[in-house]
């Protein structure tokens, strides 16, 4: 029997990594994305030219789930908010989306039951990261015990879903390290959060994702309106 795997796929640098990652584990790729109104919704267009890439388009799922949106209460879903620009520092930024991550992975269960998978990748990370709750490794284990509690395939087989986090260990120069190990398409990723034709070089995911280039030594190949340090 096939080994499936459900990927949350943002489109961004960690969860394309993630793809990588899956397929070099033996898994046939099952992509699931997220519209959530998002300032910078271009994500989903490169979440599609990856799922492509890796030649899974036809199994790639773009859920919408808008209402987090409607919800508001992040700088990435309210335009009314400033995106930060001041580099990641102490407490929880207003780029945190309330409860994504809880929405993503039991919308990613559902995925993951309809077809068979026995994994879910996601490419969270407790290091280079923007003090997100729902990163955390304590999250990610209480989230794996519930959804085997709430699905037919964890009260039915002793078959448990898993959910893999490869990265959450890695600063983002060792994630870019592997990916590139990979052959990871970067080009066809996208990490800003304003969600311009070019990456604006300023807001902390930007930040994270230029350095961790630079630890590899090697240029970042998409475009940026400015590169800082």
């Amino acid at each position: 029997m096939s080994k499936k795997a459900v990927i949350v796929l943002s489109g961004g640098l960690d969860s394309t990594t993630c793809m990588g990652i899956a397929l070099a584990e033996g898994y046939e790729l099952y992509p699931i994305t997220f519209h959530y109104n998002q300032r910078h919704d271009k994500e989903v267009e490169h979440a599609r030219k990856v799922a492509a890439h890796y030649g899974v388009a036809e199994r790639h799922k773009v859920v919408d789930v808008s209402f987090l949106g409607q919800i508001g209460g992040s700088s990435l879903t309210d335009t009314a908010m400033e995106v930060p620009t001041e580099g990641v520092g102490e407490g929880i930024p207003s780029t945190y989306v309330p409860a994504r991550n809880l929405i993503f992975l039991s919308l990613a269960t559902a995925y993951a039951e309809v077809i068979g998978a026995q994994v879910l990748y996601t490419g969270v990370t407790a290091v280079d990261y923007s003090g997100y709750p729902d990163c955390r490794p304590e999250f990610i284990k209480s989230m794996e015990e519930t959804i085997n509690l709430a699905t037919k395939l964890g009260v039915t087989s002793d078959a448990k879903l898993r959910i893999a986090t490869p990265l959450i260990s890695l600063t983002k120069g060792e994630i870019i390290a592997r990916g590139l190990e990979l052959g990871v398409p970067y080009e066809l990723t996208t990490s800003c959060y304003q969600g311009e034709a070019e990456a604006c070089g300023e807001c902390d995911s930007c930040l994270l994702r230029l350095k961790g280039f630079k630890e590899n030594g090697v240029q970042d190949p998409i475009p940026y309106k400015t590169k800082i340090g």
